[in-house]
């Protein structure tokens, strides 16, 4: 028996966007059960109190899919004792360690260049597609994973918001949840307490001026166009939702029955 939550919107100080992704409705009329699935940031600055916070999960299993250099960046998730922790990394959204590396050091000029003009947002749109099309294994692996064994689960990237945010999405439609329901949880990454902390190596008040935060804000918004964006390339590339599942990430109906089982209320 799954245990029941304590909060779904626990404090966290080390950990942030945590959620239970529980009550979501499907078009069946069940909903997404409590307690067996959540997302957050990363863990890597999880205190001793969000450490126990999060053992007190039942956790089966830690999805990370931050890649090397966001481990390096933000360090290893923290130990949670007798929790499996699978490490996919999915390609960053906004891709490259020298891309990061302008967003963090960059003067406003540079990040006019790679940001201003819809290029930020459009760099968004473009990486969502593209794992949506490329990562279909990954995808796979996590749903396969959790229709036999690995729930409850925590998912997480660095803000938890992109890669996360897309890894839960593909989940919900495999669950047939709503597609108002996805998208809503999905916007939840917005609220002021959840966002990422925009990190930027100048002190000074020109390193997070209005027009730099502006220019920046397309890579830490979720925004519904990049999730849209998401869909349009299901459909797309496969026609439809259920041959996505099907043939894209060779979801059988059998297993679908099963994750809908180990999943829904």
């Amino acid at each position: 028996m799954t245990q029941q939550v304590p909060s779904t919107e626990p404090e966290l100080a080390g950990v942030r966007n945590f959620r239970d992704v529980g009550g979501l409705p499907t078009v069946d009329g069940r909903r997404v059960r409590y307690g067996v699935l959540y997302r957050s940031g990363h863990l890597a600055h999880a205190t001793a109190e969000d450490a126990v916070f999060l053992s007190s999960l039942g956790l089966h299993t830690v999805f990370d899919f931050r890649n090397a250099a966001d481990q390096k960046l933000e360090g290893p998730d923290v130990e949670l004792p007798g929790v499996r922790n699978v490490n996919l990394p999915l390609s960053d959204p906004a891709d490259g360690v020298e891309f990061w590396k302008m967003v963090r050091d960059g003067d406003l000029d540079q990040l006019r260049e790679i940001l201003a003009d819809g290029k930020g947002a459009a760099r968004m749109v473009a990486s969502y597609r593209m794992i949506i099309k490329d990562r279909t294994a990954e995808h796979s692996r996590v749903l396969h994973a959790l229709a036999e064994d690995s729930v409850p689960a925590l998912m997480h990237c660095a803000a938890g918001k992109d890669r996360a945010g897309l890894s839960v999405a593909v989940t919900l439609l495999a669950l047939g949840v709503e597609r108002e329901a996805i998208f809503a949880d999905y916007l939840e990454s917005n609220a002021k307490h959840r966002r990422y902390k925009v990190q930027r190596s100048g002190s000074s008040a020109s390193a997070y001026s209005p027009e730099v935060m502006e220019l920046l804000s397309p890579l830490f918004d979720a925004r519904a166009e990049y999730l849209s964006a998401a869909f349009e390339t299901i459909e797309d590339t496969w026609g439809d939702v259920g041959t996505y599942l099907e043939q894209g990430l060779k979801l059988s109906p059998r297993t679908r029955e099963r994750l809908r089982e180990r999943l829904l209320d």
